[in-house]
């Protein structure tokens, strides 16, 4: 089997290399220097656009869904009847929708196979997939999958992948705006950061928030661009749209949304990593969490 790799950021890049060490992989990014140093390291085989088209299976994981429809249409040319199409992008479930009947146009197959588990779960071959989308296309696509995921689930239709990524990624806004705003409450009260984080992480109000990422980024100051700011106001964009479609209740979710969209214009830039709303919680109270 022959894969392609349409995407080589901060997750693509890793995944591609995975896969590379099992099937035959070409890859493709905008960056053409980034494909022949992932070729260097990885043994792929960094190609011109067109020629993504020789392999069985395509996998994209691109920032949005409107630069996965615009990849597929500048490859439906090229494009042959009984290959899939595997969509690794945090994106749109209409849209992807829309890019999957263009595809199925020219007999190509589709599945939306949403990423959690963040850049370290794509190094160490941990990676989440919530994919939508036929159970025919899932069966085939699964084996392939393997190669960098350990946990692969099959979530419903077309779309459900990036629903279900959507509404996973706002529970990480909710959660990191909440310990934040807590956070500096006890901190302001002179109780020690790391010893409340301590507390918290043994009890009910745990999370992969404070278990895995404020104490390695906010309380040690890193804070490591791994996801940035705005794509994670990407994504509760998308879950609002997601509530809105359903036409069930959502306060919380949505005034969160709004939350990190004043993040996002506040803080100065959009490519500072999520965790950088805690500096901007700081800034507003005065108060440094540490």
């Amino acid at each position: 089997m022959k894969i392609a790799f349409i995407g080589l950021g901060a997750m693509g890049y890793p995944i591609a290399g995975h896969l590379a060490k099992k099937y035959e992989t070409l890859v493709w990014n905008r960056t053409f220097e980034k494909a022949l140093a992932h070729a260097r390291e990885f043994a792929s085989k960094a190609v011109d656009l067109a020629d993504v088209a020789q392999a069985d299976m395509v996998f994209t994981c691109l920032p949005t869904s409107l630069e996965v429809d615009e990849m597929a249409r500048r490859l439906l040319p090229y494009l042959r009847p009984g290959m899939l199409w595997v969509d690794h992008t945090s994106g749109e479930p209409e849209m992807a929708k829309k890019t999957a009947r263009m595809l199925q146009e020219k007999g190509v197959s589709y599945l939306d196979a949403c990423l959690s588990g963040g850049v370290a779960g794509a190094i160490q071959a941990r990676a989440t997939v919530m994919a939508g989308g036929s159970a025919e296309d899932f069966a085939r696509a699964r084996p392939v999958m393997e190669a960098f995921a350990a946990k692969i689930v099959h979530v419903g239709p077309l779309g459900s992948g990036h629903a279900v990524k959507a509404v996973n990624n706002a529970l990480l806004a909710v959660n990191l705006w909440a310990l934040s705003e807590g956070m500096l409450a006890l901190v302001q009260q002179g109780v020690d950061a790391r010893l409340a984080l301590e507390v918290i992480n043994a009890s009910s109000g745990r999370s992969n928030v404070s278990e895995n990422l404020f104490g390695q980024r906010v309380l040690t100051r890193q804070f490591p661009n791994t996801f940035a700011l705005g794509l994670l106001a990407k994504d509760m964009g998308i879950c609002v749209r997601v509530l809105e479609a359903a036409g069930t209740p959502a306060p919380m979710l949505k005034q969160v949304r709004e939350f990190f969209e004043i993040a996002k214009r506040e803080v100065g830039s959009a490519d500072v990593d999520h965790t950088a709303v805690a500096k901007l919680l700081e800034r507003w109270s005065g108060v440094e969490i540490k």
